[in-house]
């Protein structure tokens, strides 16, 4: 099997100075990283009025993310407030009671029936994906990453609104999506270390003015629908018609129309950028390894049945879901988890003060040096083999160290709906073409609002022989 050790930015030998740090994390969170962070158990920064620490020992991330954070480790207020101009109190930002109330709220919809339910959909949009990258002439370079951020849309549109993304609606709802993301790390920075006055007052003005169109479009998406739910019945079975239907079993009430804007915005934010990111990452391992991505080739010809609207499809797609879990583990696609310790508590040999920032990496943790087998290497067979040289070994990383979706009662409400969209997307991809590396175009991980290409995820895009063919040579 290949061995492909991608390419991620080279952490520093040695820590870097205060502000140093604090303005390389400008560009990309990435950039501030030295190579004992791969290392540490706990490390500490201490800015100008914040305190940070960072968390890797499994056990102090299950005391930050476990039961206890609702109360001990609640959310950083500063995610909030970057976000709430579009996400408005949302699951994603709200904290405390307001947040156990949504969570309950949202549950049904993303219950596994749910999710099974809207696999038709989801591969509506793989075969429109299909229908895209078949009209390309063969050998074309694509940017997958832009690809990626397309099919994800279109499926989170016919899911949550039975909108397919070529409607105009649909596409403004996407351009202004992609406008906001990015502006939206350069915003958010100022506001974690308590330096709002260093956000642009312009991109400030032009995130806001993104962030206000979205809301507007999906009013006009989502007002007609509430409407019909109040009068009696909505009419469809998607999840906007689960969110429409759920009530809170103590006071009967359901998401009032506000709060029903604020959860569609965060399904469509958080839905499609964190897939985009972690399928697009998967093509460029898949790119580098031609003999996984073969094997790949072969399980999605004898296992996926492209016609059927049946989930139990991708039930034997083992190697689908290893690559995209191990797509996860090397470029998770939220890399730092924020909190604030509510009350001052000693952890390891460090006392952490009421107020203090507490971060929690997955993309450190799931590329620890004591945690992980070779940790830098693509191998999405690790989950299927014990491999007696590999020390610790998968089963037990799995277990204490991966967390793509989180951890605890704020686990990823997405997390079964992300996996079957990717086996899907994987398998359909892989039947039809094959990738292959672009030389020069080695895309650069920087680490934003989600862990992205700098520059893209530029692939040749070779297609392969029509099925029929395929067919009939192995008839011959």
């Amino acid at each position: 099997m290949t061995r492909f050790c991608p390419h991620y930015p080279p952490p520093a030998a040695r820590r870097p100075s205060v502000w140093r740090m604090f303005f390389s994390k400008r560009r990309s969170w990435l950039d501030a990283l030295y190579e004992r962070s791969y290392s540490m158990k706990m490390g500490e920064v201490q800015l100008p009025g914040l305190a940070l620490y960072m968390v890797n020992e499994p056990e102090l991330v299950r005391r930050v993310m476990g039961e206890a954070s609702l109360t001990e480790f609640p959310k950083h207020p500063a995610l909030g407030e970057a976000l709430r101009p579009l996400l408005g109190d949302s699951i994603f930002t709200t904290n405390g009671s307001t947040w156990k109330r949504q969570r309950a709220l949202m549950e049904p919809a993303f219950e596994a029936a749910r999710v099974k339910h809207v696999y038709g959909r989801m591969r509506e949009a793989a075969d429109a994906m299909s229908r895209r990258l078949a009209a390309l002439p063969d050998g074309q370079v694509h940017d997958l990453e832009v690809e990626m951020t397309h099919v994800t849309a279109d499926i989170i549109l016919r899911t949550i609104l039975s909108v397919p993304l070529d409607g105009d609606t649909a596409r403004r709802i996407f351009e202004a999506f992609a406008r906001y993301q990015a502006l939206a790390p350069r915003l958010m920075l100022p506001s974690f270390f308590g330096l709002r006055w260093l956000r642009p007052w312009w991109e400030v003005r032009r995130s806001q003015s993104a962030a206000r169109e979205i809301r507007a479009l999906l009013v006009t998406l989502i007002q007609p629908r509430f409407d019909a739910a109040q009068a009696g019945g909505d009419g469809h079975d998607d999840i906007l018609g689960s969110l429409l239907r759920t009530r809170d079993p103590v006071t009967g009430q359901g998401f009032a129309f506000e709060e029903l804007v604020d959860q569609v915005a965060m399904l469509f934010l958080a839905g499609h950028e964190t897939s985009a990111s972690a399928l697009s990452w998967s093509l460029h391992l898949l790119a580098h390894c031609p003999d996984i991505q073969d094997r790949l080739h072969a399980e999605s010809l004898t296992h996926l049945d492209p016609g059927s609207d049946d989930p139990g499809a991708l039930r034997d797609l083992p190697l689908a879901r290893n690559v995209f879990r191990e797509a996860l583990r090397l470029f998770p696609p939220v890399g730092f988890l924020a909190r604030q310790c509510t009350h001052a508590q000693r952890m390891r040999d460090k006392d952490v003060a009421s107020g203090s920032t507490v971060v929690v990496s997955p993309w450190l943790i799931q590329r620890h040096r004591q945690l992980w087998a070779r940790p830098d290497e693509f191998d999405p067979d690790r989950y299927e083999r014990e491999d007696p040289g590999d020390q610790p070994s998968a089963k037990e990383s799995l277990r204490r160290a991966y967390l793509p979706f989180g951890m605890g009662p704020r686990v990823c409400i997405g997390a079964a709906f992300a996996q079957q969209e990717a086996a899907l997307l994987l398998a359909t991809l892989a039947r039809h073409v094959r990738l292959s590396p672009v030389p020069g175009a080695e895309p650069e991980p920087v680490g934003r609002l989600t862990i992205r290409a700098e520059h893209g995820i530029r692939l040749q895009v070779h297609q392969r022989p029509p099925l029929a063919t395929v067919s009939g040579a192995a008839a011959a």
